[in-house]
């Protein structure tokens, strides 16, 4: 996926940081606009998985590209 409005590298980076810095992100986002996300932390998977469930924001993609894990996440409206 290459259409996205802004890019956030949380590499490097463990639990909870790459969240909290993504859940930063997403509020400076407009309504319907996409973040991708690039971080290591295996746990990240699971975590952007929870925390799109629970704050309405849509996961459009989840993946994994050179040892990186790559997330396109679309700000809810």
């Amino acid at each position: 996926m290459s259409d996205f409005d802004s890019e956030l590298d949380a590499s490097g980076l463990n639990c909870p940081l790459p969240i909290l810095r993504a859940k930063k992100a997403i509020a400076a986002l407009e309504n319907a606009q996409t973040l991708k996300i690039i971080a290591t932390d295996p746990g990240s998977v699971k975590d952007f998985e929870a925390f799109c469930k629970q704050t309405g924001n849509e996961l459009l993609s989840s993946g994994e590209e050179e040892g990186k894990f790559v997330f396109f996440i679309k700000k809810a409206a």
